[in-house]
């Protein structure tokens, strides 16, 4: 193997993400918090996660906690822990996969969690697949790995499969009735309304990129760390410098970042959210916790970035400065920090909630999605009048896919050269 193959990194996420309950007041009901106000999955040691994270192949570099989110920054990606959830992130050739067996153990032994209510597994296509070791060699390993864990599972490819694609592994949502389960519409559940983020609607925009710019990614190499200059106060400042820190609103906004050596960036923000009481609404502002996760790999011949974030974005401009960005304005702020010449972009919903929310024209979340990845990317912005980093792409593929309680916008585009 030849220096330059022996250190190619991949970038491109391998991205688990485990639902025990539908929502957090389901664990609340099955046993009452500790006496610190955790329950469910949050209950569970820092030292227990990191046992399982030695199977992946990481380790854990900080931690901030916040009201509904603990969120891990690891040595390759993201841990967020939430009472009902868990979202595990790791790049490279980390045996992501491999974790899945310890942590449904860690659910049911450390927090009376036995049964998987859903179960997703997604990634890009790889830059480097005959590197990755274990199941993860390729898509039919991985997903016969997760079939022998769950019977009725799906898989689905969305995008060229000699070009970039996504890859999706779900099951469909489970209620408990005693011991047992039973599968269920999670649409039709009693009282259920998951249009709006505080009861239920689960929603998540992914942006990941290649072939960073130059400019763009010499910002992310980093010097020698020592004395009172380390890799969290530099990545800090990396943050400020970018625009990172102000992607949102920063009053609404905690960042936990880290710098590698010689190069690499990432970093994990808890975000809070609100929403106003409807006109029929009579009780207080409607508040919530979401998150988002940076994490970059800058090396010229493999350069990647990936954004992700779960905060239910409008998809109309918000005039307020100090609120969370509409989605158009995201993408553009994103795209503008990182330059890439090739990116694609995902919007994964809760049917139900995509059908709920409707813009002007009645057209639902993943349309207006759609309209709002192309206005981003396909015309420079106003607001910037043409100056340097505002990129001009040319949509490759449009793709929208229904998966019965999920839907799906899948966008890939090019620099125009």
């Amino acid at each position: 193997m030849s220096a330059l193959e022996s250190s190619q990194f991949e970038g491109p996420e391998k991205l688990l993400e485990i639902w025990f309950a539908p929502s957090p007041a389901d664990v609340e009901r099955i046993a009452p918090p500790t006496e610190d106000g955790k329950y469910g999955l949050r209950k569970v040691d820092k030292a227990v996660w990191e046992e399982m994270l030695k199977i992946v192949g990481c380790k854990v570099l900080s931690v901030i906690k916040g009201s509904e989110i603990d969120a891990y920054l690891l040595s390759e990606s993201s841990l967020f822990i939430s009472p009902h959830r868990l979202i595990l992130k790791t790049c490279g050739t980390t045996l992501n996969l491999y974790g899945l067996p310890r942590i449904l153990e860690i659910a049911r032994d450390h927090a009376n969690l036995p049964i998987v209510h859903q179960f997703f597994y997604s990634r890009k296509s790889f830059m480097f697949p005959e590197r990755q070791l274990g199941p993860h060699k390729e898509w039919k390993a991985e997903v016969g790995y997760l079939d022998a864990i769950f019977p009725h599972g799906a898989a689905y490819t969305v995008g060229k499969v000699n070009g970039d694609h996504w890859l999706l592994y779900m099951t469909k949502p489970q209620v408990t009735q005693g011991n047992s389960s039973r599968t269920i519409n999670v649409s039709q559940s009693e009282g259920a309304d998951w249009s709006d983020p505080s009861k239920g609607t689960d929603y998540t925009i992914e942006i990941l990129m290649t072939h960073l710019s130059p400019t763009a990614s010499e910002l992310f190499f980093s010097p020698e760390f020592g004395g009172k200059k380390t890799p969290s106060t530099h990545a800090q400042a990396l943050s400020y410098q970018t625009g990172i820190s102000d992607l949102f609103p920063p009053h609404l906004t905690t960042l936990d970042a880290y710098s590698f050596t010689p190069c690499g960036y990432s970093s994990n923000a808890l975000l809070k959210w609100s929403k106003p009481p409807s006109e029929d609404e009579h009780h207080k502002l409607l508040e919530g916790e979401g998150y988002y996760t940076i994490h970059v790999t800058p090396e010229g011949g493999w350069s990647y970035a990936s954004f992700e974030c779960n905060v239910s974005l409008p998809t109309l401009p918000t005039p307020e400065a100090s609120s969370i960005p509409d989605l158009q304005t995201l993408v553009r702020r994103v795209v503008r920090i990182f330059q890439p010449a090739k990116l694609s972009l995902t919007l994964f919903i809760s049917s139900v909630g995509n059908n709920n929310i409707e813009e002007e024209g009645g057209i639902n979340a993943v349309e207006a999605a759609q309209r709002a990845f192309g206005l981003a990317l396909t015309s420079p912005s106003k607001a910037n009048r043409g100056r340097e980093g505002d990129l001009v792409y040319r949509r490759t593929d449009k793709i929208n896919y229904e998966f019965g309680s999920y839907d799906l916008a899948f966008a890939s585009f090019e620099l125009n050269s």
